[in-house]
């Protein structure tokens, strides 16, 4: 039917929370409705189709504004999940929105590489969809395309302070796309460790014969993303442009992004649910296939010396603004590539299923609040990215990306309930308590009731904006 009715539930956006109807026509959402008001006194004689939602809440789709699916990271290993298989994961956990990226690596060119990303993505997507644009290849061809990307919806992009000889920019090379998004008010997002210092740390520990999983984290130290986060945020100063640090991970980088934010300067960042729960001691050094399923970039951290509770902290003061995934899942035959070296490992997590759910976590622990958890899983990514007022909220003129969440579902995560296209979870055991029931992508169902009723091919490409209050 063109027109649903979403009614008795609670309404929770990013800064309130009531109990009002959500009326929806084709693919937006057209009012919210005072149950009391005795405007649905005349729905009877409405052609609608009735979506009760009593005891649960009503919430804007996740918006997951890192992802990586079908990536080739080496000629042996790409990542688990496709688009269609990844897109219908994310909607399985609440997420109506990924924004994914086109890689530039080096000696090819900004148009070939989006023209190529989106041929693989077109048709296949469950929900809807975006790029940023990752660049590997800063040179003078480079920095026109990328240029003229704000005009195509691209209005974002990525750098790399880490991987030399593969996606590595040096600060001169980073301070000109940045000077490039001051200029068009694209947001400039950096993957902030030194990766030069720690080239020379994991060759160290290759020498020396320490090539375990437990290897990986070491030769990472929190220091060098510290540092590289505080090198990022001067350049940006310096280009006066806008930087949106990714996968952010420990206390040293929120340190950093903290003073810039106290100082007023435009800068975001976004950790992942992989730092909130998972630990070095714990995860990454076990034996064998158990700990090189844990490597990841930023490795996890220690437990013990209070990154996990600050990056909590972070969530409520607002240092930290969006929690995404970085969901690059790879399976067992390829991480096992790196079980004699760590450095032969696809770095990389399944995760984009169970965003929603793990975060619901902090609002039961009482960690964050319910208005919180949905600003930081959707209103916020919405806005930082250019989908303000169409992703991210639920009110008329947005578009219908609803989900119907029940607070009381206890549920295990696990392989053998997830899916996502990976023989394994790092969540393998967690019993959490809240889940996605039903979850509506522009006025369409793609998971009713718990079950998968959507399709590859309903999920659109999401041309974005330039946020107006970065311009």
């Amino acid at each position: 039917m063109a027109i649903k009715l979403i009614t008795g539930g609670t309404v929770v956006n990013a800064t309130h929370c009531s109990k009002s109807e959500v009326l929806i026509e084709g693919e937006k959402i057209i009012a919210l409705i005072d149950p009391n008001s005795g405007l649905l006194d005349v729905a009877d004689a409405w052609d609608y189709e009735l979506i009760d939602a009593t005891g649960k809440y009503v919430i804007p789709g996740g918006v997951d504004a890192h992802v990586h699916l079908q990536l080739p990271m080496t000629p042996e290993a790409t990542s688990s999940d496709t688009f269609e298989s990844g897109t219908q994961a994310a909607a399985w956990g609440g997420t109506t929105t990924i924004i994914d990226f086109a890689g530039q690596i080096k000696g090819t060119a900004v148009p070939e590489a989006l023209e190529s990303r989106l041929e693989e993505a077109e048709g296949q997507c469950a929900i809807d969809y975006s790029l940023h644009l990752s660049i590997g290849d800063v040179n003078k061809q480079s920095l026109i395309d990328i240029s003229g990307l704000v005009e195509s919806g691209v209005t974002s992009y990525k750098l790399f302070m880490a991987y030399p000889d593969a996606w590595y920019s040096d600060d001169g090379q980073i301070l000109q796309v940045m000077q490039l998004a001051a200029e068009s008010g694209a947001m400039t997002m950096m993957h902030a460790e030194n990766g030069i210092a720690i080239d020379v740390l994991r060759g160290q520990a290759a020498e020396r014969g320490d090539t375990g999983s437990f290897w990986h984290g070491k030769t990472r130290p929190p220091e060098l993303e510290g540092e590289a986060t505080h090198r990022a945020i001067q350049l940006a100063i310096v280009a006066g442009a806008p930087l949106y640090i990714v996968h952010l991970s420990s206390t040293n980088a929120l340190r950093e992004v903290a003073r810039a934010r106290d100082e007023g300067r435009n800068v975001f960042a976004e950790t992942c649910p992989q730092y909130l729960y998972l630990s070095l001691e714990e995860h990454l050094d076990q034996p064998d296939i158990d700990g090189v399923r844990h490597i990841c970039s930023p490795p996890l951290r220690s437990a013990t010396d209070g990154n996990q509770d600050n990056l909590w902290m972070g969530l409520r003061t607002d240092d930290l603004s969006v929690v995404a995934t970085d969901h690059c899942p790879f399976c067992d035959n390829e991480k096992l590539l790196g079980i004699d070296d760590f450095r032969n490992t696809p770095n990389g997590l399944g995760v984009i299923e169970h965003r929603m759910d793990l975060l619901y976590q902090g609002v039961r622990n009482n960690e964050i609040s319910l208005q919180r958890w949905v600003e930081i899983c959707s209103t916020t990514p919405a806005r930082l990215f250019g989908l303000q007022g169409r992703k991210g909220i639920i009110a008329p003129g947005a578009d219908a990306d609803i989900v119907i969440y029940n607070p009381d579902t206890e549920h295990v995560l696990g392989v053998s309930s997830h899916h996502m296209a990976v023989d394994h979870s790092v969540w393998e055991g967690m019993t959490v308590t809240g889940q996605a029931e039903s979850v509506i992508s522009r006025g369409s169902f793609v998971i009713k009731n718990r079950e998968f009723v959507g399709n590859a091919g309903h999920g659109q490409f999401l041309k974005r904006a330039i946020p107006e209050p970065l311009r």
